[in-house]
């Protein structure tokens, strides 16, 4: 049974992986071939750099992942403190339950509900564009503020109470001693929160065909774009580049997480 398991953990993860082993492998090719590798080139990423179009897409996308993450960030602790804090279990259970739907959501309800709620209130308040970076910008804080709470709340729950009690003892306000003792306990999950939040803004793209308007378009939806022709190898390059930035991000995530659970432990001094 575990050689089986282990064939079968085999296959699943070449078929998950292959294709985009084989997608990087193939940007580093001469040739627009993607059978034939004819040799080793970087011209497809010069060729990526070198469109003005792309590099605008790119930064737009650096823009808003940056600012939603941030925004998120400081929300969904506040949001986190204030859920730590509720006395009641059955609003506690409430509000916890609420704070989740956006994440079991599918992004295409997400998407056109948010669509919907920016035209309606655009058309209240009489805007020549219903929809632009600002509504963007809402979007993503909207769809990130679940994860950043999921992320800061365990480490609410692992704080010993009686060292921020004892802070106020010898005569720290609330606010610094949540900022002495509580915020340094809570910060590997803040740090995680923020970039979990971040991938997720880089890598979105239903929300945000959704909820953007014309003026701005984030890479995800460049890319979109590019496939409706002939898809060019300049576009494996673009998205191995993107592939390596979320496995970097995501292999921090578990650095912070994984450290944060072995000094929870006593296991790190």
């Amino acid at each position: 049974m575990k050689t089986f398991g282990r064939i079968f953990n085999f296959c699943v993860y070449v078929l998950l992986y292959a294709p985009l082993l084989i997608m990087v492998f193939f940007s580093f090719n001469e040739s627009k071939s993607t059978s034939v590798f004819t040799g080793f080139s970087l011209k497809w990423y010069q060729e990526l750099f070198s469109k003005s179009d792309i590099i605008e897409s790119l930064s737009n996308t650096l823009i808003l992942a940056v600012l939603s993450s941030l925004i998120a960030t400081v929300l969904g602790t506040v949001a986190a403190v204030g859920l730590y804090k509720m006395r009641s279990k059955f609003l506690y259970t409430t509000m916890n339950t609420v704070t989740n739907i956006p994440m079991m959501n599918p992004d295409i309800v997400t998407g056109v509900s948010l669509m919907l709620l920016f035209v309606f209130a655009g058309r209240l308040l009489g805007l020549s564009e219903y929809l632009s970076f600002t509504t963007l910008l809402i979007s993503h804080v909207t769809f990130n503020l679940p994860y950043v709470i999921l992320n800061v709340l365990p480490k609410l729950r692992q704080t010993d109470e009686h060292l921020y009690e004892a802070a106020l003892d010898l005569g720290c306000t609330p606010i610094k001693s949540f900022f002495k003792v509580v915020f340094p306990a809570i910060t590997p999950g803040i740090i995680s929160g923020a970039l979990m939040a971040f991938t997720l803004s880089l890598d979105d793209f239903v929300i945000s065909y959704y909820t953007t308007g014309a003026d701005f378009q984030t890479l995800p939806l460049k890319i979109f774009a590019m496939t409706k022709k002939t898809v060019k190898p300049d576009m494996y390059a673009l998205s191995t580049l993107i592939f390596v930035t979320i496995l970097v991000l995501l292999i921090v995530i578990n650095i912070v997480q994984e450290r944060s659970e072995r000094k929870a432990k006593g296991e790190i001094r």
